[in-house]
């Protein structure tokens, strides 16, 4: 059994709190938001103490206090679901999740996840360190986000992979086009990230609560900004 206690602020205030759940807690986003509807139907979210309905609106400084019941692992059926794969060996696989995709089986999404499709895939060949529930598992992103995944087919890779991933000796790129001009051909950002106080649904510098970030970048292009007519 899981248990959450919210803090609800003041830029969250006026939210219904089914869709506040369901889109701005990173902790919750496996769930879908007719789970938590029924966690709410079901007495298991309280706020301030007491039992509310799923359009309660949120008020500056309520608690949330949310229970997830223990569930029965049920049985995780292989699904023909396509993926991009990007790179493949016998010890690993690396998939460009699409948005919307959950990445493992949870309360409210039994079917269509990520595990569905490696499961279909990679037959019997993935790591079990992580249970039935998160079999080949070894990092997840959120479901309406779009990124690269590993996952591992036996526990050796899965130890290693969770080895590297603990120290960040993994070196991530990407190609972004970001707004505003670069002054420099080159750089480096080293700033601690966490949630955004303007909007809770993206991430931003805090340097007092935040985790370290750092990203090298370098400039491939400026583009100019086109003036209207």
């Amino acid at each position: 059994m899981e248990h959450f206690l919210i803090n609800v602020d003041e830029l969250d205030a006026g939210s219904r709190i089914d869709r506040y759940m369901a889109q701005e807690r990173e902790e919750l986003s496996d769930l879908s938001r007719s789970y938590l509807q029924k966690l709410i139907q079901d007495g298991n979210v309280l706020v301030n103490g007491c039992n509310i309905k799923a359009n309660y609106k949120l008020k500056k400084a309520d608690i949330i206090d949310i229970t997830l019941p223990d569930i029965k692992e049920p049985q995780i059926e292989a699904e023909n679901i396509p993926l991009d794969i990007l790179y493949e060996d016998e010890d690993i696989i690396v998939i460009n999740k699409p948005k919307g995709m959950v990445v493992h089986p949870a309360a409210g999404h039994y079917s269509g996840t990520l595990v569905n499709a490696l499961m279909y895939h990679c037959r019997d060949n993935l790591s079990g360190i992580n249970g039935v529930m998160r079999p080949g598992i070894v990092h997840r992103i959120d479901m309406n986000t779009t990124g690269v995944l590993v996952a591992c087919k036996n526990d050796f890779a899965h130890n290693a992979i969770s080895a590297q991933l603990s120290v960040h000796s993994i070196t991530r790129k990407y190609e972004a086009i970001v707004y505003n001009r670069f002054n420099e051909e080159s750089g480096t950002v080293d700033a601690p990230i966490g949630r955004s106080h303007n909007d809770r649904k993206k991430m931003a510098i805090d340097r007092d609560n935040g985790r370290r970030a750092v990203t090298h970048y370098r400039l491939l292009e400026n583009f100019f900004k086109v003036q209207p007519y």
